[in-house]
């Protein structure tokens, strides 16, 4: 997956793990090796594992591993990417782990939007190893991997966050520490509530435009330069006005955050009404066939 040049801040080189090469990690990955990083990467899909390294292994040294215990071996911080908590116990604390081979003072970077628990327990367990776990969610979807613009929400040890931050730039713009383990999770939960209710104020609002007949880009272009502005807009705004849905941040995995966020709002007692029913509107999507289309395609139930 071809990322794009970006200027990387001097840094020493240091060995590296990735574990998760997915839509998000594959870039990512592929950034700390363009930074001149010692990369080793490995993959539940092992063949996905070889691609990446026939792509990106001649720009700095990597390889690639047969399990995560194997690619955490000599590393001083390893990044995770995967799809939800199950996955992230098994590639961190399971029997071919991270936490079998990582040394002493080593930190976990988990870039996966998973629940704030299991932040929590995986953080305390390092911790009882001599080591560091920073939940670490991002923001900024696909295109904002492969350019090395993510914005990333960090909990955890402050003195452990210092230490992976700058290697965190390579594929980031902000990289910010909220608290303890668990507020990265937490701040992901607040981006995603926003993501959802934007989404769906600009789907209703361009499908009323369009019944009343008008012209929707020009409108869109008018608009975009006022108070109603925002990144959808901007950014998928004009895809939506187009009907096409083939990029970005799939509804299947925002069905997947929302859920957490309603879980974490069940034992907050926090409302969230709107974000609920958003939720069912995914669920609508997915049931047209929808699921693996960006988020932006809550316009189709509406037209």
């Amino acid at each position: 997956m071809p990322v794009a040049d970006k200027a990387y801040a001097p840094h020493p080189p240091t060995r590296v793990a990735f574990i998760g090469l997915g839509t998000m990690g594959a870039p990512m990955a592929a950034h700390l090796l363009r930074a001149g990083h010692h990369v080793t990467v490995y993959n539940r899909t092992a063949a996905k594992a070889q691609a990446w390294l026939a792509e990106h292994a001649a720009t700095a040294p990597a390889e690639a591993a047969a399990s995560p215990a194997e690619a955490a071996r000599g590393a001083a911080v390893v990044f995770t990417c995967v799809g939800n908590d199950d996955d992230l116990r098994e590639v961190v604390s399971g029997p071919q782990g991270v936490f079998q081979t990582l040394q002493p003072g080593g930190i976990v970077v988990d870039h996966t939007t998973a629940s704030a628990d299991v932040a929590r327990e995986l953080a305390a367990a390092a911790r009882a190893r001599g080591m560091q776990f920073i939940d670490a969610p991002v923001s900024g979807g696909n295109l904002g991997a492969i350019n090395g613009v993510l914005t990333v929400m960090c909990g955890g040890d402050a003195a452990a966050f210092a230490q992976a931050q700058p290697l965190m730039a390579a594929f980031a713009r902000a990289v910010t520490h909220l608290g303890e383990s668990g507020a990265g999770q937490l701040a992901k939960m607040v981006n995603q509530i926003c993501v959802g209710g934007v989404l769906q104020s600009l789907a209703e609002a361009l499908a009323f435009g369009e019944k009343a007949g008008l012209d929707m880009p020009r409108v869109l272009e008018v608009i975009s330069q006022g108070a109603a502005s925002s990144w959808q807009m901007v950014n998928r705004g004009p895809t939506m006005v187009r009907g096409e849905f083939d990029f970005g941040f799939a509804v299947d995995w925002m069905r997947k955050d929302l859920g957490l966020v309603l879980e974490e709002a069940r034992r907050l007692g926090a409302r969230l009404p709107a974000t609920a029913l958003i939720d069912q509107f995914y669920a609508d999507v997915q049931s047209m066939g929808g699921g693996r289309q960006d988020t932006s395609s809550l316009i189709r139930r509406l037209r």
